[in-house]
């Protein structure tokens, strides 16, 4: 009885709120092993809660999105990231009348699969890889929740949804063409998109990376700034660079919303499969695109290519290319469950597996411990 109530409230609610282009609970094609309704939550909630409580979601306070710890501790984790995006992704799921719910499972998602060192330890896992199919993080988040994430019994993974898994999927195949993604898919890269533009410039303003009188010269961080000079006078350095990166948010987001709703209300989609059919409709319009590939461009050059972030990054780099090397060497070193794992994918994938589960903190210590005593091509800290 309780199964059936579920059902029936959780269709209720959604109908009620969603867009006929949303994607319903009651839509949805399950799960790869069948589970029992839950008596008070939809399928995408169970999602969300299951990416929640896993270890690897845990970890992602621990890893660096572009500044290390060591440069102080205003700037952003791989989680921070992640709960900014979500946060994004969900209020414009609610004005666009998508679901809030799936949206939030896959936001929470879609950096799951990040090695330590940011893009840095991508690219290292990457060239360790070379010739046995390389590293990717959105692929690897795939193998978190199917495979590698042990918490029932019967089963391997976090026996997601379908819907979950294939926008997942659909971020690890993003360059490749004749995509076709649920709208849900579609705001969360958006969503990502504009929180990292926004939160970059933040955490690179306040490390004096960069000056935000010579961002004045990208067209979005000018307007912005011209527009709070226009409201505020006399305000501090530390008030006038926040109250730049609020209305860095604030037009990105409402140019998202903005251009996705007209394009929504002109292309009067049936179903969430009629608009999986068409082109990407849940985008900024194309002069913010222009934009923010100019900011981004400039956040590339100024901040990504700073010399303190090189350095961090090629002694990363280094050390995660050394475990892997001491590892392949040495895989009595592993624990039992990646000796296991060794069996299914070879030992060099599961070195990279190993080393890319691990946070920026867990790393250096196991450098420290198997390499950094007794070898002399170890990176000076």
């Amino acid at each position: 009885m309780a199964d059936t109530e579920n059902l029936y409230v959780v269709d209720e609610r959604e109908r009620s709120l969603l867009a006929p282009y949303a994607m319903f609970s009651a839509q949805s094609l399950g799960r790869k092993h069948a589970e029992p309704v839950h008596p008070y939550r939809g399928p995408f909630q169970r999602d969300r809660d299951r990416i929640l409580h896993s270890a690897a979601f845990r970890r992602l306070s621990g890893k660096m999105q572009v500044f290390t710890e060591d440069m102080g501790d205003y700037h952003r984790t791989r989680l921070t990231h992640t709960q900014e995006v979500a946060i994004i992704a969900r209020t414009v799921a609610r004005v666009l009348r998508l679901n809030e719910d799936l949206v939030e499972a896959l936001a929470l998602m879609h950096d799951i699969g990040h090695p330590p060192y940011g893009h840095a330890g991508e690219d290292a896992l990457n060239e360790c890889l070379r010739g046995e199919g390389g590293f990717s993080h959105n692929q690897f988040g795939l193998t978190i929740v199917e495979d590698l994430e042990v918490r029932y019994n019967g089963f391997r993974g976090l026996n997601l949804t379908l819907e979950v898994l294939a926008g997942q999927t659909a971020r690890a195949h993003k360059h490749e063409s004749g995509l076709h993604r649920l709208l849900e898919v579609q705001l969360v890269d958006a969503a990502d998109s504009a929180a990292y533009n926004a939160h970059d410039t933040d955490d690179a303003l306040k490390l004096g990376l960069i000056d935000l009188a010579d961002m004045a010269q990208v067209s979005l961080i000018g307007e912005a700034l011209r527009d709070v000079h226009a409201r505020y006078a006399n305000l501090n350095r530390d008030l006038l660079r926040k109250a730049v990166v609020h209305q860095l948010v604030e037009r990105q987001v409402t140019d998202l919303v903005l251009h996705s709703r007209r394009v929504l209300n002109a292309k009067h989609y049936a179903s969430a499969a009629d608009a999986m059919r068409d082109a990407i409709a849940i985008q900024p319009g194309m002069e913010m695109v222009e934009r923010q590939a100019e900011l981004q461009q400039y956040l590339y050059q100024t901040v990504y290519r700073h010399p303190r972030l090189i350095a961090v990054r090629q002694r990363a780099q280094q050390r995660l290319q050394l475990l892997f090397e001491h590892y392949c060497q040495h895989p009595e070193l592993f624990p039992q469950h990646v000796l296991a794992r060794c069996d299914a994918v070879g030992l060099k994938r599961a070195a990279a597996e190993y080393l890319a589960g691990m946070t920026d903190h867990y790393c250096e210590q196991t450098f420290r411990d198997l390499i950094g005593g007794c070898s002399n091509s170890s990176p000076a800290v």
